[in-house]
């Protein structure tokens, strides 16, 4: 019996470390969408931004966001001996029982949640690029990664209220995406858009990306991350109730993005009268958002039809966004925002346990407060360092003025990117 156990727990743990590991590897895909989706002169600060961002919500999530996500695992699991710091006896070092015969490293679960928080602050990146100051942006990931996405994570996946009352999302179509959408919301709200995005007379001036092949690399690298995202959030794999719903969770996550990507690309194609490559990337993305709540309990038919109507949703939500003067360069909020409040909905479709109520509810707490919280942060930063870099910053480009470098200086000025 106890090597059985030993077994699972060692399988379980591995399982655990390399699906964490897919989802680290979405950090990347971010980076090279939302490189690929700027102009040439702001890239490297893009760069910039992904890779610091990445850093601290991994050092915030150790020191702050896990204790206050998850108690009664806790950070003195981690910081043993700091006494301010609330947390269970045991470190995470030893072995977590959680969900009775489930049995993996504690280490191993603070990992996983840890990437988790990364992929919530990496949304916010893309909405407010190419005219705001970095150093406000990652006084902002601070917060958000520490405080802001740890509490109400805590409500649903730390058997908080939300979870009380019902509210279902397996894998975070609203705790993760929906959270960074209602974050990147606020800030873009306060930014206002790029200069020369909406003509005086209400024109929409496209401001095109300088990279797309970039930009579809990145979708695929997050394509292949979300195999990580959805399928480590069934916890384990050590029996064959748990295999097979990991392998049914591969397929539909799968089957979503390709239904997103065909909405997305056929109700583009209608309304523009052309294929539109920056809309089938993020209809994929859209899928993969849609599917995140439950990929596990629709048949394969319904979690295409679910992906296929996330891309049809994120294409009218950006045209939408663009009449509303809201300036999202990547479509971020989107992808993230709208099709994670109807990823939430769509859960009703096929799980019986989920109402109406409690998934409203969940929409509406996880929106609001991460909404309200975001705004006052934003707030706060743009009174004391300022949100909005200078005319002349943002002309030249965020490259020099944030970074003094270019991304292709063999290849193109970053002023005329």
């Amino acid at each position: 019996m106890e090597a059985a156990i030993d077994i699972r727990y060692a399988l379980d743990t591995f399982y655990f470390l390399i699906c964490a590991a897919l989802v680290m590897w979405m950090a990347a895909g971010f980076t090279m969408l939302e490189a690929g989706l700027v102009r040439a002169r702001n890239t490297v600060e893009i760069l910039t931004k992904n890779v610091a961002l990445f850093a601290i919500a991994c050092l915030m999530y150790l020191i702050f966001g896990y204790t206050l996500m998850y108690p009664e695992a806790g950070v003195n699991s981690v910081w043993p001996g700091i006494g301010f710091l609330p947390g269970a006896d045991h470190t995470v070092e030893a072995v977590m029982a959680s969900e009775g015969e489930t049995y993996y490293s504690g280490a191993a679960d603070f990992m996983f949640q840890m990437v988790f928080v990364a992929t919530a602050m990496s949304i916010v990146s893309g909405a407010v690029a190419e005219r705001m100051k970095m150093w406000s942006f990652l006084a902002f990931a601070v917060v958000m990664t520490g405080f802001i996405y740890p509490l109400q994570g805590y409500w649903s996946w730390g058997e908080g209220f939300l979870d009380g009352l019902g509210y279902s999302d397996y894998a975070g179509s609203g705790i993760v995406h929906l959270a960074g959408a209602a974050a990147a919301l606020a800030g873009v709200l306060l930014l206002g858009p790029r200069r020369g995005r909406f003509g005086p007379d209400g024109k929409i001036n496209a401001i095109p990306g300088a990279n797309l092949p970039l930009a579809t690399l990145g979708m695929f690298v997050l394509w292949m991350g979300w195999f990580g995202f959805n399928g480590g959030s069934e916890l384990k794999v050590s029996d064959i109730e748990s295999a097979n719903n990991v392998a049914r969770v591969f397929v539909n996550t799968n089957l979503a993005a390709s239904g997103g990507l065909v909405g997305a690309l056929i109700i583009a194609r209608l309304i523009f009268g052309k294929a539109d490559l920056t809309m089938a990337l993020n209809g994929a993305l859209a899928g993969l958002v849609s599917i995140t709540a439950d990929p596990l309990s629709p048949g394969h038919g319904l979690a295409a039809v679910i992906g296929l109507i996330g891309g049809v949703l994120v294409v009218l939500s950006i045209i939408g966004l663009d009449r509303l003067k809201i300036d999202d360069p990547v479509g971020a909020i989107s992808v993230h925002g709208v099709c994670g409040i109807f990823g939430v909905l769509a859960v009703l479709a096929s799980n019986d346990e989920a109402t109406l109520l409690a998934q409203l509810t969940g929409i509406g707490v996880i929106f609001g407060f991460v909404f309200v919280s975001s705004i006052a942060v934003w707030l706060a930063l743009k009174s004391t360092m300022g949100l909005r870099v200078d005319e002349e910053a943002e002309y030249e480009g965020l490259d020099m003025a944030e970074c003094g470098m270019e991304a292709y200086p063999e290849f193109v000025s970053s002023r005329s990117g």
